[in-house]
């Protein structure tokens, strides 16, 4: 045997009596597995930022952690992403905060409208003592949060201009189940019809609906624009997304896997929201491109809008207290 074989075998030995072999984790066998579920398609910022986190998370760990994402309700509706994370068949999931008020109502706080006037409020919101204690509220249910995300602020797109408060009425517009939602709608003098989310754009197509309210983001990646002509900018109200994790799964992990878990969905949080936001400015140029219009309600004529659904709150103030909205404006108002 020459000399440089001899020496590459007593190299490859040293080697692994050191422990430098393969790296921890990186067999199937030992990999711990999330299924991740969330509802909507992989190319919408959502989607990209759990792609993201999948990448960020398998990578950071060395290959302890494998993710399989279920984009587009794939897994199943909210009930089955609920009962999944509780019975650890699931191991992570996001859903709308207003659909996770079956375990507490507070969490419809943000569903209240016109509380929240911009992202920098609703972070102050989210983020701060507000959101946590209302996320953390979940762990009893065997639910941990690991923090928010968004779709947006709701506007309308509709197949005739919205300008002026009077132009909604009568308006057919799909709605959520949500009785805020609906609360809200009506209050503007629309005519809020549910519509299954699978439907809504043949609804919107064969005119069953004239209009629906939505954030622009998934407007855009769903097609809305191409059979409504018309988008009115009234931020009605914002709408997060909850990111959870299995207690079962997070109370086995380790402090540092704990802790990778943490590091990646914080990069994905960052991405996520800022490509939501930037995403913005050019859908609705795109919009103007394929010849639709962009109307931005009047600092007066918001106001009126602001007026109508003022009685809305007090209708839930069993759901979201008094107190409660009033610390959300304080917080908006940095107070």
């Amino acid at each position: 045997m020459k000399r440089t074989q001899r020496l590459g075998i007593i190299l490859v030995a040293l080697v692994m009596v050191m422990g430098f072999g393969p790296i921890p984790g990186s067999n199937a066998a030992d990999q711990i597995a999330i299924k991740l579920a969330h509802p909507n398609v992989p190319q919408h910022p959502m989607g990209e930022g759990y792609e993201l986190f999948k990448k960020d998370l398998e990578e950071r760990s060395g290959g302890a952690f494998k993710v399989d994402i279920y984009d587009s309700s794939k897994y199943g509706n909210f009930d089955a992403v609920v009962q999944g994370l509780q019975m650890n068949m699931l191991q992570m999931g996001s859903d709308a905060t207003n659909n996770l008020s079956v375990f507490n109502p507070q969490l419809m706080f943000l569903d209240m409208p016109f509380i929240v006037p911009s992202y920098e409020a609703s972070d102050l919101i989210t983020d701060g003592p507000i959101g946590q204690r209302l996320a953390k509220s979940l762990e009893k249910n065997g639910i941990l949060p690991l923090g928010y995300i968004e779709i947006g602020f709701r506007q309308i797109f509709s197949s005739r201009p919205i300008r002026t408060l009077e132009d909604a009425q009568g308006l057919k517009i799909r709605a959520t189940h949500s009785k805020a939602h609906i609360a809200i709608l009506k209050a503007l003098g629309m005519n809020p019809t549910p519509v299954a989310w699978g439907e809504v754009y043949t609804a919107l197509q064969q005119k069953t609906v004239d209009a629906i309210d939505i954030d622009l983001n998934l407007a855009w990646f769903n097609k809305f624009p191409e059979i409504t002509k018309y988008v009115t900018l009234t931020r009605s109200f914002y709408s997060p997304h909850l990111v959870m994790i299995s207690k079962k799964l997070f109370d086995s992990l380790s402090a540092d896997q704990k802790k990778w878990v943490q590091e990646s969905f914080a990069v994905m949080q960052e991405f996520e929201r800022n490509k939501i936001r930037n995403n913005e400015a050019m859908i609705l140029e795109k919009i103007k491109e394929m010849g639709g219009e962009v109307i931005e309600l009047s600092p007066a004529e918001r106001l009126r809008w602001v007026d109508a659904t003022a009685k809305v709150a007090p209708m839930f103030a069993k759901e979201v207290p008094p107190e409660l909205i009033e610390e959300m404006k304080k917080t908006v108002a940095g107070k």
